[in-house]
């Protein structure tokens, strides 16, 4: 009897903490308020979804987008499109407390004029990643866990770093992230990570994260080691003017499986991963030809992104 008397007020006191307001800014400025820690979340970006479930929260998730892959409870949940063809009657239904997505998401205005709680977040370079981490620790009122998932990220990322040899510090490289081609540019999280294991980006900051540049920029570049993903490496060495690079001509071309590029590409808690992935190809670019993929490409469930 004692011991329920005791119990009573601090289950009242637990009801309360988690009953009490959030209020917290999201990336486009716009301050949001949530009645308390939301137990039914939509995540529409899958570094979010992620993020969410390496928290310790992935039970609360009801949907993501399409090309959250990862981890494999998540690839059970509903899928409710991607950027341009979200299933917004498939959302609402779910009733989520809060729906978590990119800043270029165009529903957003839709969303929340029915009344859903939306945070649009949209981690570029690492200081974001490291702010939106925060930012969804503060949302599921996990703040400790976020800082040591962070310092857990960063630190990896420093090991990586000190593994690598001399002879693998100091390479030009080229990161394409879309054939178009999009490259990875120095002042993405993807480019700071290469930039920490002492690698020389051809994209220099002041042309983005991410942008689209003229193939004669990348030959006059001349990189000497080249990263990309399995589904743009075919023909790549027939590109005009690519047969005379160093990276194509000395056989230096990290090809990412499907697997790896999602780890690769997702600014979030496998960061880690990255870095280590960097790590190996800068270390074989070193040592001589880099090893190409025996898999066949195959895209993971719910495609690629």
């Amino acid at each position: 009897m004692t011991r329920r008397l005791l119990a009573a007020p601090l289950l009242a006191l637990a009801a309360l903490a988690q009953a009490a307001p959030i209020t917290l800014k999201d990336d486009r400025g716009a301050t949001v308020t949530l009645p308390g820690v939301p137990q039914r979340i939509v995540s529409l970006l899958p570094s979010l979804t992620e993020t969410v479930c390496e928290l310790g929260d992935c039970a609360k998730l009801v949907g993501v987008d399409r090309f959250s892959n990862f981890p494999e409870r998540a690839q059970k949940l509903p899928k409710l499109g991607g950027l341009e063809d979200t299933a917004v009657e498939a959302l609402a239904a779910l009733k989520p407390d809060v729906v978590l997505l990119g800043v270029s998401a165009r529903i957003v205005d839709r969303l929340e004029s029915l009344g859903i709680k939306v945070i649009a977040l949209e981690p570029k370079r690492m200081t974001d990643v490291q702010r939106v981490i925060g930012t969804v620790g503060q949302v599921l009122e996990r703040p400790d866990e976020a800082r040591r998932l962070w310092n857990r990220i960063d630190g990896h990322i420093a090991q990586s770093a000190a593994t690598l040899p001399a002879a693998a510090r100091g390479l030009t490289v080229y990161y394409e992230v879309d054939s178009a081609p999009y490259a990875a540019g120095a002042a993405s999280f993807m480019g700071e990570i290469l930039t920490r294991l002492g690698a020389r980006n051809i994209v220099p900051p002041e042309l983005g994260p991410f942008p689209k540049l003229n193939p004669e920029f990348i030959v006059r570049a001349d990189p000497q080691v080249i990263m990309v993903g399995q589904r743009s490496a075919p023909g790549l060495p027939q590109r005009p003017g690519w047969a005379g690079l160093q990276a194509v001509k000395n056989q230096r071309l990290c090809v990412w499986v499907p697997a790896e590029s999602d780890v690769l590409v997702r600014p979030g808690p496998r960061m880690s991963e990255a870095a280590a992935l960097m790590a190996r190809c800068l270390r074989q670019a070193a040592a001589g030809p880099v090893p190409l993929p025996t898999a066949a490409f195959t895209a993971p469930p719910g495609g690629m992104r």
